[in-house]
């Protein structure tokens, strides 16, 4: 099965299901012949969108992606996701005196040439602000953001973990358009879709990422016993595991939402677009939006 794909400006399009490479470089196996074997398991299923950041793997994950890109002609089929902002006293930042957010043009800059060296490549696709930083001058990162693009070094760029006053204030400074917000969203963290961060960005016909959409697998906990007998019979009904009716969970809602799936299990990339097999009707969604209210709707 192809996954669809999903439009967020007139010359960017990601697949609907994004994979997400956080943990690539905690795998045992990061040889570039493995990664590559990864990236073309997703590309059977059309799963086009490779997720990263600065920060992923103690800043390493990048250069596990761009060794297995080089000598290959995979780059052309991929779009390539990163973010930056991220201080934290490990790897090049080592020497940092507390972990901490740094939007200031300078940083920007050098984080991007950073990203662009250790994945071999000439452009990133989507670069995203990884998280709002208290101290941002807006006008100062907006107009880094700007000058990335006409550089040519970025093609869009975006945010994570914004609130909309957040975003409004970085756009009300920029020439671009932010393509997106990779927010957390599952049936575990469901905040967002009351919370207004999804009208927000439906409003704006903005498709939102989601990242942890398994709930860093809290889902499938004891815990969530109730659910997890809820998703299992959904998914027998439609010969898929519960993971992917969690996912389809997200699909339906119709703000576009992107679900960020990472994983280093080969079998489980193989089978990340079963999520679109999954048409859930209202009363069903409704049903696991309960289990994850734990009451039922007012």
């Amino acid at each position: 099965m192809t996954v669809s794909r999903v439009k967020l400006a007139d010359d960017l399009e990601f697949s609907r299901i994004v994979y997400g490479m956080w943990r690539l470089s905690d795998d045992a196996d990061t040889s570039p012949a493995h990664v590559r074997t990864k990236i073309e398991a997703c590309l059977e299923q059309g799963i086009t969108t490779m997720d990263q950041a600065d920060i992923y793997g103690g800043y390493a994950a990048e250069e596990v992606l761009g060794l297995a890109l080089a000598g290959t002609d995979l780059r052309e089929s991929i779009e390539i996701v990163t973010k930056c902002d991220i201080v934290a006293p490990v790897g090049r930042h080592a020497d940092a005196k507390v972990k901490h957010y740094d939007t200031s043009a300078a940083h920007i800059e050098a984080s991007v040439d950073h990203s662009l060296r250790l994945m071999g490549i000439e452009r990133i696709d989507l670069l995203l602000i990884h998280r709002p930083d208290p101290l941002m001058d807006h006008h100062e990162t907006g107009a880094a953001l700007d000058g990335l693009i006409a550089a040519g070094k970025v093609g869009h760029v975006g945010v994570s973990n914004f609130r909309p006053w957040d975003w409004s204030l970085l756009q009300s400074a920029m020439n671009a358009t932010l393509a997106t917000n990779q927010i957390e969203l599952s049936l575990l963290a469901h905040a967002g879709f009351s919370n207004g961060d999804v009208a927000f960005l439906q409003e704006r016909g903005v498709p939102p990422m989601a990242w942890s959409p398994l709930a860093g697998g809290s889902l499938f906990a004891e815990s969530s016993a109730r659910m997890r007998t809820a998703l299992d019979e959904v998914g027998h009904a439609h010969g898929v595991d519960a993971s992917a009716v969690a996912i389809a969970w997200l699909l339906r809602h119709p703000a576009n939402i992107l679900p960020v799936m990472g994983t280093n299990n080969l079998d489980r990339i193989r089978t990340l677009a079963d999520a679109e097999k999954v048409d859930l009707d209202r009363q069903t969604w409704f049903h696991l939006y309960e289990l994850a209210l734990g009451h039922e709707v007012p």
